[in-house]
């Protein structure tokens, strides 16, 4: 299962993984390169994500690391982890807009990276694959496609 982390103004990917599907592998897998972001950090950090991340558990443990869990909503037949102390901030909804730019970096990957379908067995060589389709995404995200210079995307506003 790929995990990317991505900064919210240009949809640029920072660290990208990969790791063995589980329950809960993506729960467990969005720590570590919020650790290697801001290790030991009294900076307030805010990390969105989307409904399966809406647990009690994720909540708590992204509030003790200092980071705000901008996590979507999950309400369907019970009590959502995210309360009004998240969700009353102009910040929250501007960061759930913001939350498609990863859609299209994984999009990316799928359609023009290569990863429909990979032909790799094993977690190290689809890990490098993976990775390598991220990077390339962000080249392609800061190059120009016909003039070859070098430059940032402007911001998605929605």
């Amino acid at each position: 299962m790929g995990h990317a982390l991505t900064e919210n103004r240009h949809g640029l990917v920072v660290e990208a993984g990969l790791t063995q599907a589980t329950g809960t592998a993506e729960r467990e897998a969005a720590a570590t390169p919020l650790d290697a972001q801001a290790p030991g950090s009294t900076r307030r950090l805010t990390l969105g994500a989307d409904k399966a991340y809406d647990t009690a558990d994720f909540v708590a443990d992204m509030r003790q690391k200092c980071v705000t869990p901008h996590v979507a909503q999950n309400e369907k037949g019970r009590r959502s982890a995210i309360d009004g102390r998240t969700t009353r901030h102009a910040g929250y909804a501007q960061n759930q807009k913001k939350r498609k730019l990863i859609e299209e970096a994984f999009g990316w990957t799928k359609t023009i990276g290569g990863l429909a379908r990979p032909m790799r067995r094993g977690l190290a060589r689809m890990g490098f694959a993976f990775t390598f389709a991220m990077a390339a995404y962000d080249l392609i995200l800061c190059c120009g496609s016909s003039t070859g210079e070098l430059r940032l995307p402007q911001s998605h506003e929605a």
